[in-house]
């Protein structure tokens, strides 16, 4: 099923995931920084830095879990799980998938909610900014992470594909250990 174009749009979903959380980390990495900078050094404290880190803090978890979930490299308590004979483990991996399915649905609803209803607010360190578009990372991020959670209940696991491993071999590190 990795052929399917459904599954091949998600790739490229997981790759946009990918980088916005790479960027994100990269931009909060440098911005607080240079808020410090400003602050100690040159005596004055700008007011952007911090809430541009926010919402870059923001990009990074929403997308960066998303992601996360596709990879299958979410957090998981395995030491009970891999206890249990194989029906319970499926029972469990069965309730994870609808937890999450619940939780995406969940914050994409008020997610919205939340952006409308503060769409007319403005930062005050960043009066061109909506504070809405600051919450759009929830509600989209549990969209594509709502994608993830149907592709994998319709499609299976995508996380020993080479797009979500492409960064080491699968089974290797298993095998090291």
């Amino acid at each position: 099923m990795a052929n399917h174009p459904v599954v091949r749009w998600l790739d490229g979903l997981y790759l946009a995931c990918i980088w916005i959380s790479g960027i994100a980390l990269v931009v909060m990495c440098l911005v607080i920084p240079l808020g410090v900078f400003a602050r100690y050094v040159l005596g004055f404290g700008a007011q952007w830095p911090e809430p541009i880190a926010i919402l870059m803090m923001v990009l990074f978890t929403f997308f960066g879990a998303a992601a996360a979930y596709r990879a299958g490299a979410h957090i998981a308590v395995q030491m009970l799980t891999d206890r249990m004979p194989a029906v319970l483990r499926r029972a469990c991996a069965g309730f994870v998938h609808l937890a999450m399915l619940a939780v995406s649905v969940f914050v994409l609803v008020y997610g919205f909610k939340l952006v409308q209803g503060t769409m007319g607010q403005t930062l005050s360190e960043l009066p061109w900014l909506p504070v809405g578009i600051t919450y759009l990372a929830l509600p989209l991020g549990s969209l594509v992470t709502l994608l993830f959670v149907l592709e994998h209940v319709v499609f299976g696991s995508q996380h020993a594909r080479p797009v979500c491993t492409f960064d080491h071999e699968p089974g290797v590190a298993e095998e090291a250990i």
